[in-house]
């Protein structure tokens, strides 16, 4: 079975852009793996329809692994402890609450704050790391610093467990034209963040997948 590795990069509440690039642009199939690097919520105005539709994804047996990024772990901090609330709500949680239709995060289902407290923070296959942001390169292990994982973005790795690797990333906006020249340039870490959520900036505005084996990337 030839199967196709997708990665897909922050979504931030886009649920149309997210719906047609899943169904029209890459077709899934049931054969294909596909990773989601994280930020599915904030910003954007339908968070709850992306994770429901999320859910329904993996409900109907498409193998959809969805990776923590920092506004699911900014949504859990705010969750636990008053004290990190503002920070959430400026950076998108305030459209969050809209779309989940309640006033307070003590208002959330609990089949939601299970589907982000149960996000893993990194996936590793064959060659691939995928991870939201990046790696911590100067510990012994990078695979437990998780603040790193979902905040800091690096370019390229020198650590041996990383070397070999090619990491495939979001967290760091950038233009679709930059995504596809690092593409071409073979580099060892890929940036699939395309800024969605941006649109009113020129190059932005963008929902990127990208399948592994061939290469190719897909946007809306």
């Amino acid at each position: 079975m030839n199967q196709r590795l997708f990665a897909i990069g922050d979504i931030h509440g886009c649920f149309n852009a997210f719906r047609t690039l899943v169904e029209q642009k890459i077709q899934i199939k049931k054969s294909d793996k596909i990773i989601l690097l994280g930020d599915y919520i904030d910003r954007g105005t339908h968070s709850k329809e992306v994770i429901d539709y999320i859910f329904g994804l993996k409900n109907n047996g498409f193998d959809i692994i969805p990776l923590m990024g920092n506004h699911e772990a900014m949504l859990l901090e705010a969750r636990n402890n008053n004290g990190h609330l503002l920070r959430w709500i400026q950076n998108g949680g305030s459209e969050t609450l809209k779309s989940f239709g309640i006033s307070s995060l003590k208002g959330i289902e609990s089949k939601y704050l299970d589907f982000f407290q149960g996000l893993s923070y990194y996936f590793a296959f064959e060659e691939y790391l995928f991870v939201h942001a990046g790696f911590n390169d100067e510990v012994n292990d990078p695979f437990e610093d998780r603040y790193h994982m979902i905040w800091k973005c690096r370019e390229k790795y020198k650590h041996p467990s990383l070397q070999d690797k090619t990491i495939v990333h979001g967290h760091c906006p950038i233009s679709e034209l930059l995504c596809k020249e690092r593409l071409r340039s073979n580099n060892q870490v890929i940036n699939i963040d395309t800024g969605c959520v941006y649109g009113e900036i020129s190059g932005y505005g963008k929902l990127t997948a990208l399948e592994l084996r061939s290469k190719v990337i897909f946007t809306i």
